[in-house]
């Protein structure tokens, strides 16, 4: 090994602000993935970055060793573009659950690699394993199989793809290094690179609710993710979307996948549907089929009107091990022992669902993790919430607690009186989704 690729002269060279060659960022990944650096200097390149930044040149230069410290996916044989979503997680956002049936029976193919919640946001493994006999854990054999039977596959991320980001993501985690764009870029594409796709459609939110907190940070991270993607040869595309309130009006894990099947079905919540549309729209346009929004929305609601993307998602299910059934009879779903309806405490109009106390409140109640380890109780978590802009009456309820504990429950109730304001005019509306960068 040449002397300028020993990790010290590397965490050094950054340290002093200086670029890393592409040479350099290939030993530093390569040691997180063979173990041939130590986690101290690991950890120290990591902080060096967090504090020293990367190039434009060498985030695409991280996110390509990124995703080849692993397998590539091969899923040339598959007809047609295959284009995939992401978002950077929110509470309440299930809409990868009814979006991909959704785009898949329009006819672009959608292979998705998900990952858990950890903290206030989210997994979509999570959810799709309250479905009894959903398996996640597919091989990546199998995963390129189903992609190619039926155009879509729903799985967790493989040993085989990208191990390099499983070790750095953990020492991010516990070395104050994650909100750093470069490596969030890195860690995000080279999964997603990795899985075999062709394009990429992202959702970065912003607002409480959200990793980003202002809309300028999620249009920095939105801008670095769709350049580094290029960078990548995919064709990449961003919106933005508003986190303030949950999405939807449920949080909670096998309560979100119900609220998922009620959207299949036509039901969903008007914002949850907005989000899901103006997603789905994209995926269809750089998927070919369709050549503008209009008409992509167009596609996306003729589906759920026909059925057909429901079906596909019972297909899904069934080819995942799961139980079909719970399409048409939901209640087959985990379901939670108690179920407590806040009331308002006063009559007006609802001016604030403060996002993060309510995925506070589901966490206290078991639906999410404040540890990797920690195990999650599917059936708990929040439904029927109100909706900021939402006249309400004193004592009408303001949503419910499902809970399979007493304690856990009151103490969420407390957490949940503080996320709803409720004020005599109504206020004004931000929009859900502010930009579109492509």
């Amino acid at each position: 090994m040449s002397s300028s690729l020993f990790p010290q002269h590397i965490i050094a060279k950054k340290r002093d602000g200086g670029a890393l060659s592409r040479e350099e960022i290939g030993a530093f990944v390569r040691g997180a993935t063979d173990a041939s650096w130590a986690d101290y200097q690991l950890s120290a390149l990591l902080m060096a970055i967090f504090l020293r930044g990367m190039t434009p040149e060498e985030t695409a230069d991280y996110t390509d060793a990124m995703m080849r410290s692993g397998v590539v996916a091969d899923l040339s044989h598959v007809p047609g573009i295959k284009v995939d979503k992401h978002s950077t997680g929110g509470v309440g956002d299930k809409v990868s659950i009814p979006l991909a049936p959704m785009v898949v029976a329009c006819g672009v193919p959608v292979p998705m690699i998900s990952g858990r919640g950890l903290g206030h946001s989210g997994g979509t493994l999570d959810k799709l394993e309250t479905i009894p006999g959903f398996r996640t854990d597919l091989s990546l054999e199998d995963y390129c199989a189903q992609v190619a039977k039926i155009g879509c596959a729903l799985i967790g991320q493989t040993k085989d793809l990208a191990p390099s980001d499983k070790k750095l993501y953990a020492l991010r985690d516990v070395t104050a290094t994650v909100e750093c764009i470069p490596l969030i870029c890195g860690s995000i594409l080279s999964k997603k690179l990795a899985e075999g796709i062709d394009a990429l459609v992202l959702d970065v939110k912003f607002g409480r609710g959200a990793f980003m907190k202002t809309e300028a940070q999620a249009q920095e991270l939105a801008s670095a993710l769709v350049k580094v993607g290029r960078a990548g040869g995919k064709q990449v595309r961003a919106l933005l979307t508003a986190m303030d309130q949950p999405l939807g009006c449920t949080v909670g894990n096998a309560l979100e996948v119900e609220e998922s099947i009620a959207c299949l079905r036509g039901e969903g919540p008007e914002d949850l549907m907005e989000v899901t549309y103006a997603l789905g729209a994209q995926m269809l346009m750089l998927g070919g089929v369709a050549k503008d929004a209009t008409e992509a929305e167009a596609k996306l609601r003729a589906v759920i009107t026909d059925g057909s993307a429901r079906e596909k998602f019972r297909e899904i299910v069934i080819a995942q091990g799961g139980d079909g059934r719970v399409i048409d009879e939901p209640d087959r779903l985990p379901q939670a022992a108690l179920k407590i309806t806040l009331p308002a405490t006063a009559t007006g109009i609802i001016a604030e669902v403060d996002a993060m106390h309510v995925a506070l409140a589901a966490l206290r109640l078991g639906a999410g993790r404040t540890k990797a380890e920690d195990k999650i109780d599917p059936g708990v978590g929040v439904s029927g919430l109100v909706k900021i802009g939402q006249p309400i009456k004193a004592g009408a309820p303001l949503c419910v607690i499902h809970a399979n504990d007493e304690a856990a429950a009151n103490a969420a109730a407390t957490m949940l009186a503080e996320a709803f304001r409720i004020v005599d005019v109504k206020p004004s509306m931000a929009p859900l989704i502010t930009d579109l960068l492509c």
